[in-house]
């Protein structure tokens, strides 16, 4: 049986999501079609909204309505520090560790040779910009401790030392309540290697 061309282009259309695949891409169409209606019209008008809406800060890079976004407009934040992050997500996970009072670079990707993303991709050249603005006095490194994350964070960083700038990486190790029992033996091996004195 064909199915209907307006459904196989719906099922397409919800693959371009990360980690769905051709099944569950099905499974979510009918879902929306059968018990959803109201659920996909409101869906399709917020992304809709999002992609009129929603445009780079021209500061930090993330997403945002208003230019500068909420966070580079806020007085109160250290102007001195600049945390480059991945995604925008990352960002939010930052913020949500109550720890951190400074600004913020999102590179919206990281490098990967492999598919075709270089420094030109991931925005190196606007991030170099805004480090050395003759504000920035240090630059934190919060790329994922991926092959990936790990590449990208030593690029960014002889890139920046070369200019002068002070860089440091986000610690690795055991998680607050881990138990050692329970981790993976690269964890526990990088948090004997960064140990530091009490």
């Amino acid at each position: 049986m064909k199915t209907p061309s307006s459904l196989d282009r719906l099922v397409e259309a919800l693959r371009v999501l990360p980690g769905v695949g051709p099944k569950s891409a099905q499974r979510m169409a009918f879902h929306l079609l059968q018990r959803e209606q109201g659920g996909a019209l409101r869906l399709a008008d917020a992304i809709t909204h999002a992609l009129q809406a929603l445009k780079h800060c021209s500061r930090c890079n993330t997403f945002t309505e208003t230019d500068p976004c909420s966070l580079c407009s806020d007085p109160d934040r250290d102007g001195g520090i600049l945390c480059v992050v991945e995604m925008p997500a990352d960002l939010l996970m930052v913020e949500q560790a109550l720890c951190y009072s400074g600004l913020y670079f999102v590179l919206m990707g990281r490098l990967s040779p492999l598919d075709g993303v270089g420094p030109r991709e991931i925005n190196l050249e606007r991030l170099l910009q805004r480090a050395t603005d003759g504000m920035v006095r240090e630059v934190i490194l919060s790329t994922n401790y991926t092959v990936e994350g790990e590449a990208t964070a030593h690029y960014i960083a002889e890139m920046l030392k070369a200019r002068g700038l002070q860089v440091s990486r986000i610690a690795r190790g055991l998680p607050v309540g881990g138990e050692l029992e329970h981790i993976d033996a690269g964890t526990l091996a990088q948090a004997l290697l960064e140990r530091k004195a009490v």
